[in-house]
């Protein structure tokens, strides 16, 4: 028996292991289990560690969406880069930290 996932739920669930494969493929030194390491900025990149539970989030699937859009599967970092303000990134962090 087998658990049936709605197609939109399904379709996300496929891009987030994809993107777990990508990431674990590549080097994530210090990075604890259960998180990811992405790089956020518009010029300059940071680098921020979020758990791995963000990635399921919509608004953050938002931003994931926009980082295949731009940069497919190959970062320019090494890692999961993210083209948004990282103003705009703290924030959305920092909600779903408190929700």
């Amino acid at each position: 028996m087998g658990i049936r996932l709605p197609i939109f739920m399904a379709v996300h669930a496929n891009k987030i292991l994809k993107w777990q494969q990508h990431l674990h493929n590549r080097n994530q030194s210090n990075v604890p289990k259960g998180h990811v390491a992405v790089y956020v900025g518009e010029a300059q990149k940071k680098r921020f560690v979020v758990p791995i539970s963000y990635l399921n989030h919509p608004s953050f699937l938002v931003l994931l969406n926009r980082a295949e859009e731009e940069f497919g599967y190959n970062h320019p970092m090494g890692g999961l880069t993210i083209p948004c303000k990282e103003e705009a990134f703290i924030s959305l962090t920092s909600q779903l930290r408190s929700s």
